[in-house]
């Protein structure tokens, strides 16, 4: 869809009004144009596009949906660093992590809390949001090939669990499986499917339940975390992200979790999830291990007894009927219960991972770094988002336009409060403003009662909005990574869909207030009455969406929202005029859906009224009472086009900001060619093979460490 440039002009200059006016009007419709035509196919920059057609047209090309591709990740001298440039220090999440995951094999990412588990996962996910502070380098490659990853399909499920709250297990997984698979256009085939994935996931049981939220008791939080693990497994990806999937949850559920991440291994997914300290029985699904402390890697290879086997040739041995995995955190772990502790086990940390180091640096693989598998000097590598939209745009709007319908229309408690809260402001008002005669001092009682419905319906709309859309911009912001959509449908399904709800929340305060303070008493000023807080209150909406898409949490949304609505009641029309308003404040009045909305409610009401005269300088027309407080010259069509424009404009915001803050990922640096050590093969060493001596820690530590006898092992504390 298109228009000319002469087309768009008479479009705006036809809607009227000031030149603020005309200058939204325009910007509202280049982003309706941009909205409504939709991206096309994104191209991809030539360097890409002829490594992605060579990955498509090779060996590695994807398989079709419910196929998984076989990936071997391998990583090679991660090093990520945050740098203060206050103190000017530089703290390092990793330093050279090497190491490897197979398809068919779980891996787990161990080591106490701040030890980088979450920081490599991103990485190797390439999902480190970009910062200038952040430098990351390191070595990357999916089977053997350091190329473009847009050839494999990832999951990444993260800790937190977020979902349309209202809608059933088996509804999101098919919305999911709709707007991820358009290939399968078959309602048999897609519910089988479905079907499938719920009974791998052991959610059969549930299936017809609602998630829930916390103001609605939904599925359990075990329930959750494997639905969000369902959402991920639609597209079937080769390789599977889960950061601490076991987290909040009892030890029966972390177990369930487990269990199915295992399975999946065992179907050929790559599966690498982080985990802080699991039990004994979870320790057991796990095939590969990788342990970090402070950054550092102090072991990688395979789990349940090797890792024991290979720390009790230094002298820990792990005590029986003790789990594993407890053992091992304590190994790796720093003791701040004192001075002494402190410096005890940051030298025993220090040993093991100078000694791991030096076991790793001496088991090569057979083939070196050379020929085509070296990178370009300072090439950069990181995921790419699928070029291409998933499905059409009208199909996308739909299948969207249901979910927001469901979701809208479901939310029972939010609604019940709504309209006990619309029904109880307009007793109160209508209480206040009891049957409004038709004296002079009723002037300015009615212009007060429009006020503070104008203000009320505003803000009711406004506070609902930014207090429900931060959390759902994280889901929509996570669909969007996967190509799912693109945000025009999204956006205008929305706005549609909540039309008859939020319309129905300003019919019930105006058909309570109108008749109890004896408003205009006509059946078409009663209708044009709520017609305009209707209109108001879809433009704080639209007004709450753009400061929920300004700030990252739902906490700054609701201190930002009312406090840029408290602006625009002050020059809302009656508190200070327009003509009144200074010149460089002249635009805030154009801009105010209060002082639009308050206007025409004082059309809507005094036009046509007659009030009592005692003397000659009394007010005895409406129309009288308008021009005196600076509200004539215009009619009620006006002031509805105003709004509409001002609630274009903030939708057509909300697109931009949307657009203009989705998260963006710091790309892997690969070091200089001088810089990449050989592959480095980390396993145990054999039980012939004689453990490498733990060297002295260099002088310029932080904590020197004095040279260790290999017949005097260090001494745990704490262990018998």
């Amino acid at each position: 869809m298109a228009f000319g440039a002469k087309k768009v002009g008479h479009v705006v200059s036809g809607i009227g009004g000031n030149g603020m006016g005309q200058i939204l009007a325009a910007m509202a419709a280049a982003l309706l144009i941009r909205l409504f035509s939709g991206p096309g196919p994104a191209s991809l920059p030539e360097d890409e596009t002829c490594e992605e057609n060579d990955s498509v047209n090779g060996d590695d090309a994807p398989p079709s949906a419910g196929k998984v591709l076989p990936v071997t990740i391998t990583w090679r001298n991660i090093t990520c660093s945050l740098s203060d440039k206050h103190s000017k220090s530089v703290r390092f999440l990793l330093k050279d992590v090497s190491g490897e995951a197979k398809p068919g094999r779980l891996l787990a990412v161990m080591g106490p809390s701040g030890s980088g588990k979450t920081t490599l996962l991103n990485v190797l996910a390439s999902q480190i949001l970009a910062s200038p502070r952040l430098a990351l380098s390191g070595l990357l490659e999916f089977n053997g090939k350091r190329s473009s990853t847009k050839a494999y399909k990832f999951a990444y499920v993260r800790q937190e669990d977020l979902f349309f709250s209202q809608l059933t297990v088996r509804e999101t997984l098919s919305l999911a499986a709709e707007l991820q698979l358009p290939e399968i256009s078959s309602i048999e085939e897609r519910d089988e499917y479905v079907n499938n994935l719920l009974f791998k996931l052991g959610l059969v049981s549930c299936a017809d339940s609602i998630i829930g939220d916390a103001k609605v008791r939904g599925i359990s939080g075990g329930e959750k975390k494997r639905l969000s693990l369902g959402c991920e497994l639609i597209a079937s990806p080769s390789v599977i992200f889960a950061d601490e999937p076991t987290t909040g949850l009892d030890a029966f559920q972390a177990e369930k979790v487990m269990e199915t991440l295992r399975l999946l291994a065992q179907d050929g997914h790559t599966v690498i999830c982080s985990i802080h300290q699991p039990r004994g029985s979870v320790y057991g699904k796990f095939d590969d291990i990788v342990l970090l402390t402070e950054g550092t890697l102090v072991y990688a290879g395979p789990a349940r007894d090797q890792p024991l086997e290979y720390f009790s040739r230094f002298g820990y041995q792990c005590p029986d009927h003790v789990n594993p995995a407890e053992f091992l955190a304590d190994l790796i772990s720093i003791d701040y219960s004192s001075s002494h502790s402190v410096y005890s086990s940051k030298k025993r940390i220090d040993a093991l991972v100078e000694a791991f180091s030096t076991q790793s640096s001496a088991v090569l693989y057979a083939t070196p770094l050379t020929g085509k598998t070296g990178p370009k000097q300072g090439m950069k590598f990181g995921k790419k988002i699928a070029a291409k939209r998933k499905g059409g745009w009208w199909k996308q709007f739909w299948l969207l336009l249901k979910r927001a319908w469901m979701q809208a229309s479901r939310d029972g408690p939010t609604n019940k409060v709504r309209t006990r809260m619309s029904i109880a402001s307009a007793i109160i008002f209508g209480s206040v403003f009891w049957r409004m005669g038709r004296s002079q001092t009723s002037i300015l009682d009615r212009m007060g009662l429009l006020q503070v419905t104008a203000i009320n319906t505003a803000m009711a709309a406004l506070t609902k909005t930014v207090g429900v859309f931060p959390k759902e911009r994280a889901i929509v912001d996570r669909e969007r990574a996967k190509g799912s959509y693109a945000l025009g449908p999204y956006l205008l399904s929305k706005l549609i869909a909540e039309i008859p709800v939020g319309a129905a929340f300003p019919l019930m305060f105006g058909a309570v207030l109108y008749p109890m303070a004896h408003l205009h008493p006509t059946f078409s000023r009663f209708g044009k009455f709520c017609g305009i807080v209707t209109v108001e209150s879809f433009a704080a909406s639209a007004m709450g969406l753009t400061v929920g898409s300004m700030v990252p949490t739902t906490e700054a949304a609701m201190a930002l929202g009312p406090s840029l609505m408290t602006v625009f009641i002050v020059f809302g029309g009656y508190y200070v005029t327009a003509d009144n308003t200074p010149i460089i404040f002249r635009w805030i009045p154009r801009a105010s859906l209060i002082r639009w909305a308050f206007q025409g409610l004082c059309i809507n009401e005094f036009t046509g009224l007659k009030f009592d005269c005692q003397n000659s300088f009394d007010i005895q027309t409406g129309e009288q009472a308008l021009y005196r407080y600076s509200l004539g010259g215009t009619c009620i069509r006006d002031t509805v086009i105003a709004q509409s424009r001002i609630l274009l404009f903030w939708y057509s915001t909300t697109y931009l900001l949307l657009e203009k803050n989705k998260p963006k990922y710091l790309l892997l640096k690969a070091p200089a060619s001088e810089q990449i050590e050989p592959k480095l093969k980390l396993e145990p060493l054999l039980e012939t093979d004689q453990p490498p001596p733990l060297k002295q820690v260099e002088q310029n530590q932080q904590v020197e460490s004095t040279p260790v006898d290999q017949t005097e092992p260090f001494i745990l504390e704490g262990a018998k």
